[in-house]
C-alpha cells in the first residue's frame, strides 16, 4: 500500500544542496518536511500525494538564508525616507522635502546617505537642517548605520551637547560646536531617542518586511543584535502565526537579555532560535570608524574607533562558553579582527565546534588569516559589501592593504566553509545580488571588467552553499533546513532561470516565482506562474 503524503513536486530541476550535490526532478513533502527526492516514477510507486505540483521544468533551490542582516531594522526602516543613491547632500534635503510620509508632529527620519557618492566626499553638517526644520527633530542615518546626521532639535531632545560623555571621535565638534555628525555609541544613543511605533504598528511592519523577504526567496534571516522586547515580540508573532520566516536572533549583550535568555541556555523553537550574542569591536570603513592597525590612507589622523573593550568581550566569551552560546563579533578593521581572534583564542581549543563568528571580516591582515582555522572561527561575510565599497575602499586602505580586504576565498580556505549575507538594510535585500557579487565580483552594470580582486571570487557552488546550508550551519541549524534532504523543513524557492547555468551577468534579473516555508506556499508571483 502506498504512503499518503501531502505534496509531490514534479517536473523540476531541484538542487538539493546535499553532500553530493544531487539534482532531482521530484520531491515528496509531508507535514512540512522533505520526505524524499528523486525520479517522479520512482516516487509515485511509493507515495500517494494529496496534491501534485508541476514545476514546468523550472529550477528549485532550498530557501535562501541571510546569514547576517537586520530584519527588525528593515521593518522599522519601511516608514523612513529612502536616501540611498543620493548624489549630493542637496538631493538628500530635496528627498526629505518631497517625502509625503512626514507628519507635522513627527520626527523626520531617513536612511541611506553616503558621502562617498558625492562630488565633495565629506560628511555634511546640520546647518541646512537647522534652517529648514528648526522646530522638528531630524535624524538621517548613513548607509552603514554607524554614523548619523542630526539637527539641533534632535540633539537637544536626545540630550547631546558638546560636553558629552561618549568616546573620543564619536561626536564631531568643530570650533567648539556640534556639527550634527555622530558615530557608533553616540549614533545609537540618538537613534534610541526616536519614538518607536506601537505594538500593532510594529507587527504590521514586521509582516511587511517578511513579505519582502519571501518575494526575494529568503526563508531564513539571522537578525544581528536584538533587545529583549523585540525578541519577545518576534517570539509572540511567530507563535501566533503572524510570522512564518525562520529567525536566528542574535542578542544584544544587555543585562536583560543575559538574565532572560543567556543564563537559561539556548532557546529553540521551530522558527526561532536564540543561542548567540552579538557584539561590536569597531565601526565601519565608510565612516572611518573601522579599527585599523595603521592609520587611514586618506586621513592619517584617524585609525578608527574601538567600540567594545577587550575586557567586556572577554567577559561575554566566558559566559557564552559556560552557557553554550555562540559569540558573534562585528569586526571590520584588521586591528579589530586580530583583537577578537586573540580573545577567542583564550577560550577555544583546537578542533572545537563552537562556531564563534567574526561578522564581516572585511580587512584581515594576511598574518592573521591562519587564526580563523586554528581556532575554528567562522568568518561571516557579505559579498555585496565588496562591490559597494570597491569604488572608494582603496582610498581608505591604500594600494597594499586593499589586497587583503573582502578576501572571501582566502577566508573560506581556513575552515572550508563560510556563511554569506547582505547586512540589509545597509545593502539591498535581494539574495540573488549576493550570489552575483560573490561569483562575479562586479556591480550590476558589469563594473569592473574581470571583477574586483577576482582571485577572491567564490565558485557558483560555493556561493549557493554560503547562502543555504553553510548559512544554516553558521546558526547550528544545518539539521533542520538549508538543504532539501529527508527530515528537513521543506523551505524552497522556484526561480524562472537556473542561476547555476545561465551567464552570470543574467543573475541579477532572475525572478522568484514561488517561495515555500514548512511545506506551505508563502509567496507567489502570480503574473509568472500558474501553480
Amino acid at each position: 500500500m502506498k504512503k499518503h503524503v501531502d505534496t509531490l513536486v514534479t517536473n523540476a530541476r531541484i538542487y538539493t544542496i546535499d553532500d553530493i550535490n544531487q539534482v532531482a526532478e521530484a520531491m515528496v513533502i509531508n507535514q512540512g518536511k522533505v520526505v524524499s527526492t528523486g525520479l517522479t516514477e520512482d516516487l509515485l510507486k511509493i507515495y500517494e500525494p494529496a496534491r501534485k505540483l508541476d514545476a514546468e521544468g523550472k529550477t528549485i533551490f532550498p530557501g535562501f538564508i541571510d546569514a547576517h542582516c537586520h530584519f527588525y531594522g528593515l521593518a522599522l526602516g519601511l516608514r523612513w525616507i529612502d536616501l540611498v543613491g543620493c548624489s549630493s547632500f542637496e538631493e538628500v534635503v530635496e528627498r526629505i522635502s518631497l517625502a509625503d510620509t512626514i507628519q507635522e508632529d513627527a520626527w523626520i527620519t531617513g536612511r541611506g546617505w553616503d558621502q562617498n557618492l558625492w562630488k565633495v566626499k565629506e560628511f555634511p553638517d546640520k546647518n541646512v537642517l537647522d534652517e529648514r526644520w528648526p522646530d522638528r527633530p531630524v535624524v538621517l542615518v548613513r548607509i552603514d548605520g554607524h554614523s548619523v546626521l542630526a539637527n539641533q532639535e534632535a540633539l537637544d531632545r536626545a540630550g547631546i551637547t558638546s560636553d558629552h560623555h561618549f568616546s573620543n571621535g564619536e561626536v564631531e565638534i568643530v570650533h567648539g560646536k556640534l556639527t550634527g555628525i555622530l558615530s557608533e555609541t553616540a549614533a545609537d544613543h540618538i537613534r534610541n531617542a526616536i519614538p518607536k511605533p506601537d505594538r500593532e504598528a510594529t507587527l504590521d511592519l514586521l509582516s511587511e518586511a517578511q513579505e519582502l523577504c519571501f518575494s526575494l526567496g529568503l526563508t531564513g534571516v539571522s537578525d544581528a543584535g536584538l533587545d529583549l522586547n523585540t525578541v519577545k515580540l518576534m517570539d509572540s508573532a511567530l507563535q501566533d502565526g503572524l510570522l512564518h520566516i525562520h529567525i536566528y536572533a542574535m542578542l544584544e549583550p544587555s543585562e536583560e537579555n543575559i538574565e532572560a535568555f543567556v543564563k537559561e541556555g539556548p532557546y529553540l523553537k521551530d522558527r526561532l532560535h536564540i543561542c548567540s550574542i552579538k557584539l561590536y569591536a569597531d565601526g565601519s570603513l565608510g565612516s572611518r570608524t573601522a579599527l585599523l592597525k595603521q592609520p587611514y590612507s586618506d586621513d592619517p589622523s584617524r585609525s578608527g574607533i574601538q567600540v567594545s573593550s577587550e575586557e567586556s568581550i572577554r567577559d561575554i566569551c566566558k559566559l557564552a562558553l559556560e552557557k553554550n552560546y555562540q559569540v558573534n563579533v562585528h569586526c571590520i578593521g584588521d586591528k579589530a579582527v586580530r583583537m577578537v581572534l586573540d580573545v577567542y583564542g583564550e577560550f577555544l581549543e583546537d578542533g572545537n565546534d563552537r562556531r564563534w563568528r567574526i561578522e564581516h571580516a572585511q580587512v584581515v591582515d594576511p598574518a592573521d588569516l591562519i587564526l580563523f582555522g586554528k581556532y575554528s572561527v567562522i568568518p561571516s561575510v557579505q559579498a555585496t559589501h565588496a562591490t559597494s565599497d570597491m569604488y572608494w575602499a582603496g582610498d581608505r586602505l591604500g594600494p597594499e592593504r586593499i589586497k587583503w580586504a573582502y578576501a572571501y576565498n582566502d577566508l573560506l580556505s581556513q575552515n572550508g566553509w563560510l556563511p554569506n549575507g547582505t547586512d540589509f538594510p545597509i545593502e539591498r535585500v535581494n539574495p540573488l545580488l549576493t550570489f552575483f557579487a560573490a561569483v562575479a565580483r562586479q556591480d550590476v552594470s558589469g563594473f569592473p571588467a574581470g571583477g574586483f580582486q577576482p582571485e577572491n571570487a567564490l565558485s557558483r557552488e560555493q556561493a549557493i552553499r554560503s547562502m543555504t546550508i553553510w548559512a544554516a550551519k553558521a546558526n547550528f541549524d544545518e539539521n533542520e533546513y538549508g538543504s532539501l534532504e529527508p527530515g528537513k523543513w521543506a523551505d524552497f524557492i522556484l526561480l524562472d532561470k537556473d542561476i547555476m547555468e545561465i551567464p552570470i551577468n543574467e543573475v541579477p534579473e532572475v525572478k522568484v516565482l514561488q517561495t515555500w516555508s514548512h511545506g506551505e506556499r508563502v509567496y507567489t508571483n502570480s503574473e509568472m506562474v500558474k501553480w
